[in-house]
């Protein structure tokens, strides 16, 4: 007897309790549920159990067991999931070539009508030139002929016409699906600011441009001990509060900088037109209002939970490459978080 998951089969996995890790945990429902262990299967099923998103922990429920993989991968689209967006780019531009190849077959039918007709019109003209004294009914015979050659072209270039008017539709669709899944490729899911790939575009644009990189800083922000607070709060909790202070971070910042969530735990920040005494203001600025705010009501009921942050800085002035200037922040984040007494560090000073 077929065994189909219950509605909520998935979301209670998400609370249970267990020994094993969050991977061990997706790879056992992945299992029970018959599908493929695909990249891309992990991230959804991730997505339910370990991100806790009910709305999709309903969705492959529903689908059953041995859910086949184009449902699955209509779940990932849906929810905008990294992974199955990704393949977005790579079916549109196969579904575009498919249409502009069968686009072509019927502009090639359609001249061979156009050519038929040509050919009949020259036909009838040459045979009323040959012979003027012909019988209407010998010249309604040749008008007919003609009448019929040019229903079929014309049939033809409606029909190519309908098509291409689908055709272009359908591109549209396409279009928007792949602008989509750049969107979704270059934001984070959670806090929903821009992510790594996002900061890397930022970064390695502001290294292109013809006056040059200077005059920018790139400040790391890592949640000092996240790791413990995740583990004895659970996940839930340490959502809400990455939530909280991506909010907090998103207000900190004007139309042309850049705050991205790059890790876990971790926050860059991409300040135009500052100086290292400038970018220092900035980061305790950050430091103050994040830790501020990062006080939570936990579930043990004792004391609220407060963390602490550290951040590096490092200038674009001081580094010739994109990934110089990221190396150089991470160095200076790796010494304030090895002395939680100065938290705020910069690169070479």
């Amino acid at each position: 007897m077929r065994h189909a998951a219950s509605d909520s089969q998935v979301q209670r996995e998400a609370s249970r309790q267990g020994s094993g890790t969050d991977i061990q945990r997706v790879s056992q429902h992945i299992s029970r549920l018959g599908i493929a262990g695909l990249p891309r299967n992990y991230e959804l099923l991730y997505d339910a159990i370990i991100g806790q998103n009910a709305a999709l922990a309903q969705d492959i429920a529903s689908l059953g067991s041995a859910p086949n993989q184009a449902a699955l991968d209509d779940l990932g689209l849906k929810y905008r999931l990294i992974g199955h967006c990704g393949m977005i780019d790579n079916t549109s531009q196969a579904e575009a070539l498919k249409l502009l190849r069968e686009a072509m077959e019927h502009l090639a039918e359609c001249l061979v009508h156009r050519r038929a007709f040509t050919r009949a019109a020259e036909t009838v003209l040459n045979s009323i030139v040959g012979d003027p004294e012909q019988s209407l009914s010998s010249l309604m015979n040749e008008m007919e002929y003609l009448s019929q050659a040019l229903e079929e072209a014309t049939n033809g270039e409606t029909a190519l016409q309908n098509k291409l008017q689908v055709d272009l539709e359908r591109l549209e669709t396409l279009a928007r699906g792949v602008a989509a899944a750049q969107v979704a490729s270059t934001t984070d899911k959670l806090t929903g600011l821009p992510n790594r790939i996002a900061l890397n575009r930022a970064i390695a644009d502001l290294y292109e441009r013809d006056e040059g990189f200077a005059g920018s800083a790139l400040i790391m922000v890592d949640i000092d001990d996240f790791k413990a607070f995740n583990g004895r709060y659970g996940t839930h909790t340490a959502s809400r509060l990455l939530k909280k202070l991506a909010d907090t971070f998103r207000k900190s910042i004007k139309k042309n900088d850049v705050v991205a969530r790059t890790d876990g735990d971790e926050f860059s920040f991409l300040f135009a037109n500052v100086g290292m005494q400038e970018a220092v203001v900035i980061a305790e600025r950050l430091r103050t209002s994040a830790e501020d705010n990062l006080i939570f009501a936990t579930s043990d009921n004792i004391v609220p939970a407060r963390l602490t942050i550290s951040l590096g800085i490092a200038l674009s002035a001081d580094a010739t490459t994109a990934s110089q200037l990221q190396a150089n922040a991470r160095v200076a984040l790796y010494a304030a978080q090895s002395n939680r007494r100065q938290p705020i560090q910069a690169f070479g000073r």
